[in-house]
């Protein structure tokens, strides 16, 4: 007979007001995109972000549930429990108050935010200038993790990436990839791979870079601002500048939808990809 799993574990606190300091405190953390800066820590909010940071080993400072969802927990989650240095069950309509999903995960750990860390000049790596839109930064973060970029150096202006709307955007990347915030020009200019950097308007077109096989690797890929592109001195220090052909005459792409179709192609060079019929 296996003991309890939840043998260990701290005496539960259960949060019946919705004016417990607790609460206050994650709507804040979740509602003001640098807040974690001034915490020191992390809303991870629903199952799938939370899975994805315990199997890193983050250190889960506090676990909150709705009480039932906690039901569930001790069938599906126990180590979350039991690992978890606090524990807090709220009324499944206070979780609503603290949510910012359309609809209430009814878990999420408060975590930690990371140490700052220092660019690795060896790392593939994506570059990120001034890049606002949380949802863009998100979706490359996804695209780099995807395809093998290990390093997001992001400079002064871009969204914070861990802000709780880069966090959801970024599915679980964050927890298996090198960040830099707030990074400086001589951060990129201590690199010591080839930069290679998105121009709507100049430079090698990309698939003809891939069919040559001239895309280098490793390397990092400079992406820019929503509207204004890469600032003048990044283009200046860059290996290749390179247009993605856009045939049926749109403006430009997407700086998420262009960074996937980037690194694809730096990953794709020189071979076939293979699809269904």
């Amino acid at each position: 007979m296996h003991s309890d799993p939840l043998q260990n574990q701290h005496a539960l606190e259960i949060i019946q007001s919705k004016d417990n300091p607790l609460l206050k405190k994650i709507r804040g953390i979740a509602n003001d995109a640098r807040s974690y800066k001034d915490t020191h820590q992390i809303w991870l909010e629903g199952e799938h972000l939370c899975a994805a940071a315990f199997d890193k080993g983050v250190l889960v400072e506090h676990l909150i549930c709705s009480h039932s969802y906690h039901i569930e927990l001790n069938q599906t989650h126990p180590l979350w429990l039991k690992k978890a240095s606090r524990v807090s069950v709220i009324h499944d309509n206070l979780f609503k108050l603290i949510s910012s999903l359309p609809s209430p995960a009814n878990v999420g750990f408060l975590v930690p935010s990371p140490n700052l860390k220092e660019v690795n000049p060896l790392l593939p790596s994506v570059i990120l200038d001034r890049v606002q839109d949380a949802g863009n930064v998100g979706s490359i973060l996804r695209s780099a993790a995807a395809f093998g970029y290990k390093q997001i150096i992001a400079l002064k202006g871009t969204a914070g990436l861990w802000s709780a709307k880069v966090l959801r955007a970024g599915m679980g990347a964050h927890f298996n990839m090198h960040l830099i915030e707030s990074a400086t020009l001589e951060d990129v200019r201590s690199l010591q791979i080839p930069l290679l950097c998105t121009s709507s308007h100049e430079g090698s077109y990309l698939h003809e870079l891939q069919l040559s096989g001239k895309i280098p690797a490793p390397c990092a890929w400079i992406f820019g601002h929503e509207g204004q592109g890469v600032r003048d001195e990044l283009l200046a220090i860059a290996a290749h500048r390179v247009k993605i052909p856009q045939p049926y005459g749109e403006e430009s792409l997407n700086v998420a939808a262009a960074t996937a179709i980037c690194l694809y192609a730096g990953i794709s060079q020189g071979t076939s990809v293979q699809t269904d019929s």
